[in-house]
């Protein structure tokens, strides 16, 4: 008797050992207290995984003492282990708490004065960190048009420096390809036009309303007058120096500009 008792036990003994090693199907049902549908279940053990549906309900194989791992975007991530209970009832249920955003600590600040010079003094606000900042060499003049910036890398052609490069043996050839093909002639006169077009809109839009009362033409002639006054070779040398000295240098191409227009007349 005590021997049939013993074989029992040990039979016994045996098919719990062998339960907890089979992996068998797990029966799951997920709750919580948003959306349970499309959770994420992986088996870290055995790297499976499953997907709950819209009842919180999924299925997948375990043994025991597998990691299962449940995330999903509005809970936070559960890490559960498989124990014994939940392999002989073959279900594994679980709870999910709701993720919470805390926000980071908020410092109440003096309120906006709706000055802008005083509300901009008193923030603490920090300008970016630049080059000037730190040393770095950098480029401190107005930006280049695209007309300028092709003149600068088709370099210009210096005796000097190409003498110097000879003499190194480090001879620069793209200014020196650049000026006989002509390119750098064509870049040069294209900037000039730019720099021309930029200086007669300016001088038109401060001066033009102030000459044409004073020194009244036909409206209908006031773009082609303009250009004219542009086409002048001391038209940058004169006019760029004041406001003063372009009224008189108008003033000046008016008298010749009329001239001609009587004469086409």
């Amino acid at each position: 008797m005590k021997k049939i008792k013993s074989v029992l036990i040990i039979g016994l003994v045996i098919l719990f050992q062998s339960l907890q090693a089979q992996t068998i199907e797990l029966s799951g049902f997920i709750s919580g207290d948003d959306d349970v549908e499309n959770i994420h279940v992986l088996n870290k053990t055995s790297l499976t995984n499953a997907t709950s549906n819209k009842d919180g309900e999924f299925t997948i194989k375990a043994k025991v003492n597998d990691t299962i791992i449940f995330t999903a975007v509005q809970y936070k991530t559960l890490v559960k282990v498989v124990n014994s209970d939940e392999i002989t009832s073959k279900t594994l249920n679980v709870f999910l708490e709701i993720l919470t955003n805390e926000l980071d600590e908020v410092f109440l600040v003096e309120p906006l004065s709706g000055n802008l010079e005083d509300d901009i003094l008193n923030s603490d606000a920090k300008p970016d960190i630049n080059f000037y900042d730190v040393g770095i060499p950098g480029y401190k003049g107005k930006p280049k048009t695209q007309a300028e910036r092709r003149l600068f890398e088709a370099g210009d052609l210096n005796v000097k420096d190409v003498l110097l490069g000879m003499l190194s043996g480090n001879i620069p050839l793209n200014p020196i390809m650049n000026a006989i093909s002509g390119r750098t002639k064509k870049l040069k006169e294209i900037v000039k036009l730019e720099n021309d077009d930029a200086l007669l809109a300016r001088l038109k839009n401060d001066l033009a309303a102030d000459f044409f009362a004073s020194n009244p033409l036909d409206e209908k002639h006031h773009a082609d007058f303009f250009y004219f006054v542009q086409e002048d070779k001391d038209f940058r040398n004169v006019c760029s120096k004041s406001n003063l000295e372009a009224l008189a240098f108008f003033k000046k191409k008016l008298d010749q500009y009329n001239k001609n227009l009587q004469e086409q007349d």
